[in-house]
């Protein structure tokens, strides 16, 4: 028989959040999380995202045994402001047993049918920087600290239950020697000089600190064309800085700014944590935080988080100035490996940002979509 428990209390939610340790145990490609920085990301009182968001914690239990986890949500921003009267569903993780899943989401339909929603769509999290899509190929390639892995048949059993492809996502990497200069660097000089445009590189993480709320509200100017695209919000705004910013290299941080000190471009990109993560095995103590900071230090991989241009300087070339930092950066650290978190794989623009460096597609994955 199968029980479906709510989890609330914090001993509930950290079994929530341990539950794949043990169901991808001697998995040589699940990446964990931090289970302190998971449970933060929980906590109603803490997490920005529920400011404009509901959701609630699931586990499945069989034989008093935890065999599967889900969390319902409602983005309430994107019901009420874009009208999509959408349940999502994240944190999905589960046996191979296709009656868990459906009870799992029963949970889901049932959240969706009290508050008039339509129609499912998952796995993603709360808001847009959260995890997204259920891995459908790629299985034997390392995860990243900002994506889900699990196992092939988790799409199978979306499909069993009548789901649909909702969205597809792309994941790639190709190795920095693919990187020439010739492609941009001549490019990038007529552009600075053509829009009155510089680059601002930094060696420090306190002197990014001041333009952090500059590139969000460039962030959600990038993005917002983008299907079910939410806003980031000012108390989001501060709770990722705090959470995230002091993380990464500041030197891994780059900005464009006009002759006005306006913010025209960004990138962040991150060094990978995979391996680490691994060794901490999701803890941060005693040994934890050292191998997180020797990956910040000394990855030789690195991994493309986010990148925006302003909407008055898209197909302009900007994106040019940004590859020339970079190169340089990376060229001084030692960098071997580029990866691509996912991408809408119908979002050509930034596809054909990459094309000179001939990536490789290593991962694809999907959200599915169900009526209610």
């Amino acid at each position: 028989m199968i029980t479906i428990k709510e989890a609330i209390t914090k001993g509930e939610l950290t079994d929530y959040i341990k539950f794949p340790f043990s169901l991808y145990k001697d998995n040589e490609f699940w990446v964990p999380p931090i289970i302190a920085d998971e449970l933060e990301s929980f906590d109603k009182t803490k997490n920005p995202a529920f400011e404009n968001a509901e959701a609630y914690f699931y586990l499945a239990y069989k034989d008093n045994e935890i065999v599967g986890r889900i969390t319902a949500i409602v983005n309430w921003s994107e019901v009420k402001n874009q009208q999509k009267k959408k349940v999502r569903f994240g944190w999905f993780d589960v046996i191979d047993d296709l009656e868990v899943t459906k009870a799992l989401l029963e949970k889901v339909y049932e959240l969706g049918k009290k508050n008039d929603l339509e129609h499912v769509e998952g796995p993603m999290g709360f808001s847009n920087l959260d995890k997204v899509g259920v891995l459908t190929e790629g299985f034997d390639q390392l995860g990243t600290m900002i994506t889900w892995y699990n196992h092939s048949y988790y799409a199978t059993h979306f499909e069993q239950l009548g789901y649909v492809t909702e969205k597809e996502y792309i994941e790639s990497k190709f190795p920095f020697k693919n990187v020439k200069l010739e492609y941009f660097d001549k490019a990038q000089e007529l552009i600075k000089r053509r829009y009155q445009l510089k680059s601002l590189n930094f060696k420090k993480t306190k002197d990014v600190m001041p333009y952090v709320d500059k590139m969000f509200d460039l962030f959600n100017d990038s993005y917002a064309s983008l299907s079910s695209f939410v806003a980031i919000s000012d108390t989001q705004k501060e709770y990722f800085k705090k959470k995230y910013i002091s993380f990464i290299n500041p030197e891994y941080i780059k900005f464009v700014e006009d002759k006005d000190h306006n913010l025209v471009a960004f990138a962040i990109v991150m060094p990978s944590f995979s391996k680490a993560l691994q060794k901490t095995n999701g803890k941060l103590f005693p040994f934890g935080f050292l191998h997180l900071l020797n990956a910040k230090n000394n990855s030789k991989e690195v991994t493309f988080y986010l990148i925006g241009v302003h909407p008055e300087y898209q197909n302009r070339g900007v994106h040019a100035i940004i590859f020339k930092e970079y190169h340089t950066t990376f060229t001084e650290k030692g960098i071997e490996t580029c990866i691509r978190t996912p991408e809408l794989a119908d979002n050509l623009a930034i596809h054909k940002l990459w094309k000179h460096f001939n990536p490789e597609i290593n991962c694809r994955r999907k959200t599915f979509r169900k009526e209610l």
